[in-house]
């Protein structure tokens, strides 16, 4: 996806701030919002983006405010309908960058068909998916994404729902970007921006952010600094997978079951270690299910960054394939009411 100069003639680059719009921004004070709003106007910033040439579209939620906190075009459309409403958007205009901002509920519970079709249709625009594992706007109730017997005001006695599997469920729509990061590691969170603006179809960013109020340190195991390095691995392209504080701790397959092993005793080296591989839809696949509790013994750790990223036609590129064949034929009004079957009746 191109870039563009700063509209309206400004000859000086332009800055977060200038991304920012006059309005008063009405999230909860402590918020992960906050943190992921900032992110998103310095990286488009970093872009060089166009504000003209910029659309921010979502739902319902606590997320969905943002347009109103982005200086560029927006569309705060309806509950889960903000892929639709991307997808036409896109269609309309090839050339605008458009992103899709939801939450956990917006694009997976009600939303969650238009998010199959959209990400496997693979329109070249950006879906972030604020997962808070709750819904906060509606003051508490489970979400697609909490996690078994979750006690909330729906659900007192605990959720019996198995949750939704974000990075599973986008792998499972063929989308052919796939990555997750969380709003309290902002250079990590910056990187994963870039990497979705840059990738050409659509890119699914999972970002882990915590609602304090309704659910405050679900993710506190991942984005502390005290477990974080126990507990998450910081998956690069080529590279093993290594973690722990001293990078001690790595993940191998034996057979096809990844296992935790110590480099410490000299048993293994990073040379045994599995290798990640962005293309490999296979290893992406394990990688999307490394979902255990962190609190449990033995707990594999949770991978962030680009699980999967595969190149493919767009859907706007093969749409505009078809259209100028079909503008290169010479219509036949008779012949296209007719049909391509007809009968002569005797």
């Amino acid at each position: 996806m191109s870039t563009n100069p700063p509209s309206n003639g400004q000859q000086e680059p332009l800055k977060a701030k200038d991304f920012a719009t006059d309005q008063d921004v009405r999230w909860c004070p402590g918020c992960g919002d906050y943190s992921i709003l900032k992110q998103v106007q310095t990286v488009f910033a970093d872009l060089g983006l166009d504000r003209d040439n910029v659309a921010i579209v979502s739902g319902i939620g606590c997320s969905s405010r943002f347009p109103y906190y982005m200086e560029t075009y927006g569309l705060h459309s309806i509950h889960g309908r903000a892929p639709a409403f991307a997808s036409g958007l896109k269609l309309a205009n090839p050339n605008l960058h458009v992103w899709v901002v939801t939450g956990d509920g917006d694009g997976l519970s009600i939303g969650g068909n238009h998010m199959l079709h959209a990400l496997r249709r693979n329109l070249d625009i950006n879906i972030l998916l604020f997962n808070n594992q709750i819904y906060g706007l509606t003051k508490g109730q489970y979400s697609p994404t909490s996690e078994l017997m979750k006690r909330t005001k729906s659900t007192p006695m605990g959720s019996i729902d198995y949750p939704v599997n974000p990075g599973a469920f986008a792998l499972g729509a063929h989308a052919s970007f796939v990555a997750r990061s969380m709003d309290r590691d902002t250079k990590h969170l910056k990187e994963m921006l870039h990497r979705s603006h840059a990738h050409s179809g659509t890119s699914f960013l999972e970002i882990y952010q915590n609602c304090n109020i309704f659910n405050d340190g679900a993710f506190f195991a991942f984005t502390e600094k005290e477990s974080k390095n126990d507990t998450c691995i910081f998956l690069e392209d080529g590279k093993p997978l290594v973690f722990g504080a001293e990078r001690d701790k790595g993940i191998r397959i034996e057979g096809m079951t990844p296992q935790i092993v110590s480099l410490k005793e000299g048993q293994y080296t990073e040379a045994d270690l599995w290798i990640h591989n962005e293309k490999d839809i296979f290893k992406a696949t394990m990688l999307t299910h490394f979902f255990d509790d962190p609190r449990e013994e033995g707990a594999l750790p949770r991978p962030f960054g680009v699980l999967y990223a595969v190149e493919r036609p767009t859907y706007e590129s093969m749409m505009q394939t078809q259209l100028d064949k079909a503008s290169e034929r010479k219509a036949d009004l008779d012949l296209m009411i007719a049909g391509p079957t007809t009968w002569q009746i005797k």
